[in-house]
């Protein structure tokens, strides 16, 4: 008989371990599912990244609209053959000009940014310290890199010092988020970076929760600690929180933008972001340069928030409550839901076991009746 052959219907299958691992992670409490929301409603939203409120506002609708008019709803291709437009070439320098850079990359995400900066920085023969803090991306480029990487606890700069001056490599990179991400801490990035100047190692800070959430007018942790351009730094971003659109940016020196063009894979490879999401984020730019209050607003209801629920007093947009059990947190998430507030659920491997939480992300926008409505829903579900 002519044709692929088919196994009996009973015969074991390659992938059936699959069963087995999904029924282990059910028992554990740590089984994920998507929940799909309409475009509008009455919930409270707590759960998403968009700090400052600016995903709707109506000049970044319109930017983004107008965008898509001009030039299409796709870049079209990778960045070194059709994706670059001079859209994406305003933004990069803008946003360079903003954080205090001299220069500006964008990526189609975040995570590829961080992809795309570490292994383009470090590789076979160097050293990557990476802190244990440091968000999915930073772990998964670290992989991919082929350095050898020291992971120190989060935060622990001795440690950090001790891995720099014990290595055989010329070349060492360190990697931190500023803020964390999983409950919006403030990382030790000062220093961190007088760490890697002193054993001669380049240091990242991923600034996806700092940006337009911390520093003069949002430009982030690296510019509040007098850091912004300072020589062998280097700092990603995202597009998709503060600035209400999606992709990342790698920003730092000229050479270093000139190198990533060069050797940066998810640079080279990947199709260009969409134009549409470049005037976007170009617009929510010039919001928040024009409304500085918005920065200064969303701590001020991150606090708010945090002192209603008992939480300890936030230093970002993110507000952690630690339940314990995952299946506590789920229960709460759940509830909180019941009651039309939207709010993450932080369980392992994104946390420590036993530190399974809600994770309320705050928005600039919020009234002083949502916030109360949303502090009485989270009390009740957290018990």
């Amino acid at each position: 008989m002519n044709g692929v052959q088919v196994t009996a219907p009973n015969a074991a299958e390659a992938l059936d371990w699959l069963d087995g691992y999904a029924h282990d992670r059910e028992a554990a409490g740590l089984r994920r599912s998507l929940v799909a929301r309409g475009p509008d409603g009455a919930d409270i939203d707590l759960a998403s990244n968009d700090y400052l409120g600016l995903s709707r506002h109506p000049a970044v609708i319109d930017a983004a609209a107008a965008a898509v008019r001009t030039w299409g709803t796709g870049s079209t291709g990778s960045r070194l053959v059709t994706g670059t437009t001079v859209l994406h070439e305003a933004f990069e320098d803008r946003l360079a000009r903003f954080v205090g850079a001299e220069a500006g990359l964008c990526f189609s995400s975040g995570y590829l940014a961080n992809l795309g900066a570490v292994t383009a920085l470090a590789g076979r023969g160097s050293l990557i310290v990476s802190d244990g803090g440091s968000h999915a991306s930073l772990v998964d480029a670290c992989r991919l890199s082929r350095a050898r990487v020291v992971v120190v606890p989060r935060g622990d700069v001795a440690a950090a010092r001790a891995a720099l001056a014990d290595r055989p490599e010329e070349r060492a990179l360190v990697l931190t988020d500023s803020v964390y991400s999983a409950d919006g801490a403030l990382a030790p990035v000062a220093e961190l970076y007088a760490a890697a100047r002193e054993y001669r190692a380049a240091l990242l800070v991923d600034e996806a929760h700092g940006l337009g959430v911390r520093g003069d007018g949002g430009r982030g942790l690296v510019d509040e600690l007098g850091l912004a351009g300072a020589p062998d730094l280097v700092v990603t971003a995202t597009m998709s929180k503060a600035l209400g659109s999606q992709g990342g940016v790698v920003l730092g020196a000229e050479r270093v933008r000139a190198h990533l063009i060069d050797a940066a894979r998810p640079f080279i490879f990947d199709t260009g972001l969409a134009p549409a999401a470049v005037a976007a984020a170009d617009a929510a730019l010039t919001v928040i340069e024009r409304e500085p209050a918005r920065v200064v607003r969303v701590l001020d209801r991150a606090r708010a928030i945090a002192a209603g629920v008992g939480a300890l007093e936030p230093a970002s947009a993110v507000v952690s409550l630690v339940l314990g059990d995952p299946e506590r947190a789920v229960a709460a998430r759940d509830a909180c839901a019941a009651d039309g507030v939207r709010v993450g659920c932080f369980r392992p491997p994104s946390v420590p076991e036993g530190t399974s939480r809600l994770r309320i992300t705050v928005r600039a926008d919020l009234t002083d009746a949502e916030i109360a409505r949303a502090v009485a829903a989270i009390r009740r579900a957290a018990g």
